[in-house]
C-alpha cells in the first residue's frame, strides 16, 4: 500500500550568539583553517568523530541543553568570534587576482562531475575530484572571479568494504542535503531537454571560500522515478544515465549560468564529462547574439577551456552514434542546428563511428591542456590526428601541472612549525619561493618531532580503524583483535601506498618478491612496514582480484604485523596517510600517470617519495629530494618484464639507501641525511606543486586570453566573428587549389654556427589571395628518423608577384652546431585568427 507521507525538515537551534558557528559552517572555508575545525572539535570531541568531522551535522547532534551551555562558556565565544572575524575578514581582503586585474565582471564558469572539498562530501571519486577541489580552494584563495558547476548525487560515490577473502564489495549510503553545508536556492528549476522530452534539475549552492558551487539534482518530485535516478551515483554504471548525467551537467550547467545572468562567460571543462557544454553556448550565442551556427562556433570555440586528465586513448569516453542521435537530435532540431555538424566535433574522422567527448571538447576548444609536462607531451602524441600534418610540438595543447592546496592538506604540526618559522605569508602566497629557503633554519629535531607525532597519530588512528573493521564484520584479516594494538611501530620506516587501485598503478610491484620483502621488511635491526589503501573501480575486476591478492599476502604470518589494509580510502584516511608515513610510494607504468598530486600531498608534510619518474614527480625529483625507481624508461607492451625489472630496483633502492638513510642517527636519535632530504623536498615542492601557482597559470595561460577574447569578439556586433566565419568557410572549400610548387636555397650540405641560409618557395595561390595565408620555414634539429624536434618557425615575406606564381623569401639562423632540417609550410591568415593553428589546414612542401 502506498503511504502519503508527510515530510518536514528538523535544523538546530542555535542560541542568538553562537549563530556565526551556523555561517562558518556553511562556507568550507573552515576545511583549511585549523583554527576552526579545533573550534568545532571542542564543542564535542566524541560527535564531532561520529559526524565524520561535519560541522553542519554536529550542530544538529548537539542537545539543546549543551549549546545553551556553549553560549555561556565565554572561552568558547571568545574564540568563536576570534575565528568569525577571520572568516570575514578573510573575505574582504585584497587578492592576488585583485591586485593583478582591472575587474573580474566576466566570469569563469568551472565544470566538473565531481569535487572533492572534504570527506564528509561525497562528490568525489578520486584524483580529478581532489583536484577540483584544490582548484576552487585555490581559487577563493587569489580571487579568481570563478564558479563551479556540478552536480549533487543522492548516493555519490561508495564505500569500500571486504568480504573474509578480501574481495571489495560497494556500499551506497543516501546523503542527507539536509546535514551537508548547501542551500537550495528556491524558485530555481532547470529545464533540460534529454531526447524527445525534458527533465527538471534543481539547484543547490555550496560556498568555497569566495566561490560558489551550483549544483544540480533530479531526485526530487517533478521527474518520474527514472529522471530522478539520474543524479543517484557518480559515474553510474549504465551508459544511458550516464550520458543523461553528462547532458545534465553540461547543458543544464550553462542553463544555471544563463538564469543567473552570468552570461556570456569563460568556461573550464575539468575532462570532457562537460562537452555538451558547447551545444547550449551555440544557442546562447545565436538567440542572444544573432548569430549564424558557424559565426556562434567560432566564439564558443575562443572562449573555451578544456584540460585532459587521460593519457591513454581507452580511457576517453566514446558513445554510439545511435545514443548520441536518441538525445541530443530532437535538441539541435528545436534550437535550429544541424546535428550532423554536432556528430562531426565528436569524431577525428567523419567517416567514423562513435562520438569522442575529448574529440568534442577539443574540436570546441582553442585552449587546451594537459596536466604535467610529460602528460602534455603524451596528450599531442595521442590526439595528432586532428591536426594532420603538424609537427606533434606544435599540435595546439599545452600543459599547466596539477598542484595541491597547501592549507588543505598541511599537519597542524607543520603549519606551526612554518608559522613559527616561515611567517604568515607561506600560506598566502606558497608559490613565492623566497620563503621556502627559509626551511633550512628550522632545527632538524624539531623536524623531526613534529613528523614523529604524525606517524605516532596514525598509527594510532590506524589501529583504531582496524578495530572498527572488526566489530562491524567479525573477523580481521590482519591479526586476533586483541593482538591489534602491536600492529605497526611508532620507530619503524614506514612505506605508504595509496590511490585508485586501477592495474596500470600497479600496487602489487612491491610485492613480487615475497621472500626478498620478507627479508626487508623483518630485519630486527631496521625493520620496515607498509600501510596500504585504495578502492578499485566498481567494475573494476583487475582491480579487485589485486586487492585480494594483497589481502592473501597480509594473512601470512610474516606480513601479518608489517603490512596493513585501510578499507574505504577517503579524503579523512588520505590526510593521516600523506602527513604520518616516511615514504610514499607510487609505481604506474610510465607513461599512463596523468600526474597524480597525493605525492605533492605528502612532501609538503615532509615525506619522501619514491616514484616512477612519471606524471609529476618527472619534473619534481633532483636527485636530493627523494628516489627515482629507474630513469624514465618505457616498455610497451612488455609488462612483464618491466615489472620484473622495476620491482628489483625498488627492493635495491629500499635496502641500499632508503632503509639505511633512515637508520643513519645521530647520538640524539636523529636521521640527520633523512631530515636533510626531508627539508630538499619541502623547499623544492611546496613552491611550484601548488594550487595557487597552477590557478596563477591558468589565469595568465588561458583565462586572461580567453576574456581578451571574449572582449574583442564582442566589439562592433560581432564583426570580426562573423567576418572570421565567412571567410573559412570560403578558405575551407578552396585550399586544395593553392600549390607549393617548389622551394629553393643554397646548395650546401655544411654550415659553420652563425651562418644565415635564405630559403625562397614558389606558390601557386589558385583561388586564394596573399593576405589569405601566411608563408613560413619550419626548422630545427633532426632526430635519426628525420623528424624535427623543438623546431621553431621564421616567416617568409612576398618577394616576387608573377602571373601564376607568388615568390616567397625568408632567412633561418644558425645558433648552434648539429643535424638540421627545414621545411616550408602554408597555413590559413586572417586577422580575427586567436590561434594561428585553429582552422586545422596547412600545406607542407
Amino acid at each position: 500500500m502506498q503511504r502519503n507521507t508527510h515530510k518536514f525538515t528538523v535544523l538546530p537551534k542555535l542560541p542568538e550568539n553562537l549563530k556565526p558557528l551556523h555561517e562558518i559552517a556553511y562556507n568550507l572555508w573552515w576545511t583549511w583553517n585549523h583554527r576552526a575545525i579545533e573550534l568545532f572539535r571542542m564543542i564535542d570531541p566524541k560527535l564531532w568523530e561520529i559526524s565524520n568531522h561535519n560541522p553542519v551535522k554536529l550542530l544538529g547532534m548537539i542537545p539543546q541543553e549543551k549549546l545553551e551551555n556553549l553560549s555561556n562558556d565565554e572561552v568558547f565565544i571568545s574564540q568563536m568570534i576570534d575565528i568569525y572575524n577571520e572568516f570575514l575578514m578573510y573575505k574582504e581582503y585584497s587578492t592576488w587576482y585583485n591586485k593583478t586585474h582591472e575587474n573580474g565582471e566576466i566570469k569563469i564558469a568551472y565544470f566538473s562531475m565531481e569535487y572533492g572539498l572534504h570527506s564528509s562530501i561525497l562528490m568525489y571519486s578520486g584524483g580529478l575530484g581532489v583536484l577540483a577541489g584544490c582548484h576552487v580552494k585555490s581559487s577563493s584563495e587569489i580571487g579568481i572571479p570563478l564558479i563551479g558547476i556540478g552536480i549533487l548525487y543522492t548516493y555519490g560515490g561508495f564505500n569500500q568494504y571486504l568480504t573474509s577473502d578480501g574481495w571489495q564489495m560497494e556500499k551506497y549510503n543516501e546523503i542527507d542535503f539536509t546535514n551537508i553545508p548547501v542551500s537550495l536556492i528556491k524558485d530555481l528549476v532547470i529545464t533540460i531537454p534529454i531526447g524527445n522530452k525534458y527533465i527538471y534539475a534543481r539547484v543547490w549552492k555550496m560556498d568555497v571560500g569566495r566561490i560558489s558551487l551550483y549544483l544540480l539534482d533530479t531526485n526530487f518530485e517533478m521527474n518520474q522515478q527514472e529522471d530522478r535516478k539520474i543524479t543517484y551515483y557518480l559515474y553510474d554504471g549504465d551508459i544511458n544515465i550516464r550520458i543523461k548525467q553528462e547532458i545534465l551537467l553540461g547543458i543544464g550547467g550553462m542553463k544555471v549560468i544563463e538564469k543567473l545572468n552570468l552570461c556570456p562567460c569563460i568556461c573550464h571543462m575539468n575532462e570532457g564529462h562537460s562537452a555538451f557544454l558547447s551545444i547550449e553556448r551555440y544557442r546562447i550565442a545565436m538567440e542572444k547574439f544573432n548569430l549564424k551556427f558557424n559565426e556562434a562556433y567560432e566564439f564558443i570555440k575562443a572562449t573555451n577551456i578544456f584540460t585532459t586528465h587521460t593519457p591513454v586513448p581507452a580511457g576517453n569516453e566514446i558513445y554510439d552514434d545511435g545514443i548520441i542521435e536518441a538525445y541530443l537530435q530532437p535538441y539541435c532540431n528545436k534550437i535550429g542546428i544541424d546535428f550532423k555538424e554536432i556528430l562531426s566535433l565528436g569524431k577525428i574522422n567523419p567517416a567514423e563511428r562513435g562520438f569522442c567527448m575529448p574529440v568534442f571538447a577539443l574540436k570546441n576548444s582553442i585552449f587546451a591542456n594537459g596536466v604535467s609536462k610529460l602528460h602534455g607531451k603524451v596528450s599531442r602524441r595521442m590526439w595528432k590526428d586532428l591536426w594532420k600534418d603538424l609537427p606533434e610540438d606544435e599540435i595546439p595543447i599545452s600543459h599547466v601541472t596539477n598542484g595541491v592546496h597547501i592549507n588543505s592538506w598541511i599537519s597542524d604540526e607543520f603549519s606551526r612549525l612554518f608559522d613559527r618559522y616561515l611567517g604568515p605569508r607561506w600560506k598566502e602566497q606558497p608559490e613565492e619561493g623566497d620563503i621556502w629557503e627559509r626551511i633550512d633554519i628550522i632545527p632538524d629535531y624539531e623536524v623531526w618531532r613534529a613528523h614523529q607525532r604524525l606517524k605516532e597519530r596514525l598509527i594510532s588512528f590506524i589501529r583504531e580503524r582496524l578495530k572498527k573493521q572488526y566489530f562491524e564484520k567479525k573477523f580481521t584479516y590482519h591479526t586476533e583483535p586483541e593482538n591489534i594494538s602491536e600492529i605497526l611501530d611508532p620507530d619503524a620506516l614506514t612505506i605508504g601506498f595509496a590511490r585508485r587501485f586501477a592495474e596500470y598503478k600497479r600496487a602489487f610491484l612491491i610485492f613480487k618478491d615475497l621472500d626478498r620483502l620478507s627479508k626487508i621488511l623483518n630485519d630486527p635491526d631496521k625493520p620496515v612496514q607498509i600501510v596500504i589503501s585504495g578502492k578499485a573501480h566498481q567494475a573494476d575486476n583487475i582491480g579487485k582480484s589485486i586487492i585480494k591478492q594483497i589481502i592473501q599476502i597480509i594473512r601470512r604470518p610474516e606480513f601479518s604485523k608489517k603490512v596493513v589494509f585501510i578499507e574505504d580510502y577517503d579524503l579523512n584516511v588520505a590526510q593521516y596517510l600523506v602527513q604520518g608515513v616516511d615514504v610514499w610510494l607510487n609505481n604506474p607504468r610510465r607513461p599512463l600517470e596523468a600526474s597524480g598530486t597525493s605525492g605533492m600531498k605528502a612532501a609538503i608534510n615532509g615525506v619522501l617519495n619514491c616514484s616512477i619518474l612519471d606524471g609529476w614527480w618527472d619534473e619534481a625529483f633532483n636527485g636530493e629530494n627523494g628516489w627515482a625507481i629507474g630513469s624514465g624508461e618505457e616498455y610497451g607492451d612488455n609488462h612483464e618484464l618491466q615489472d620484473k625489472i622495476e620491482s628489483i630496483i625498488l627492493y635495491d633502492l629500499l635496502e641500499n639507501e632508503i632503509i639505511p638513510s633512515f637508520y643513519d642517527r645521530s647520538m640524539h636519535d636523529i636521521p640527520r641525511i633523512w631530515v636533510k632530504k626531508m627539508k630538499n623536498s619541502i623547499k623544492s615542492i611546496a613552491p611550484f606543486f601548488n594550487t595557487n601557482r597552477m590557478v596563477q597559470e591558468y589565469t595568465k595561460k588561458f583565462y586572461d586570453n580567453a576574456v581578451d577574447n571574449l572582449n574583442k569578439l564582442r566589439q562592433d556586433d560581432f564583426r570580426v566573428v562573423k567576418d572570421f566565419a565567412q571567410w573559412k568557410n570560403e578558405i575551407i572549400k578552396k585550399w586544395d587549389s593553392l600549390e607549393i610548387k617548389g622551394v629553393t636555397t643554397m646548395k650546401k650540405t655544411e654550415f659553420h654556427v652563425g651562418e644565415e641560409i635564405e630559403i625562397k618557395a614558389e606558390i601557386s595561390l589558385g583561388e586564394l589571395k596573399e593576405n589569405d595565408i601566411s608563408v613560413e620555414i619550419f626548422y630545427g634539429k633532426v632526430d635519426n628518423h628525420d623528424n624535427i624536434i623543438e623546431g621553431e618557425v621564421a616567416p617568409m615575406n612576398l618577394i616576387e608577384k608573377q602571373e601564376k606564381l607568388s615568390i616567397y623569401s625568408g632567412k633561418i639562423k644558425l645558433n648552434e652546431s648539429g643535424t638540421y632540417g627545414f621545411h616550408v609550410r602554408v597555413i590559413p591568415y586572417h586577422e580575427g585568427l586567436l590561434n594561428k593553428l585553429s582552422v586545422g589546414l596547412i600545406k607542407i612542401a
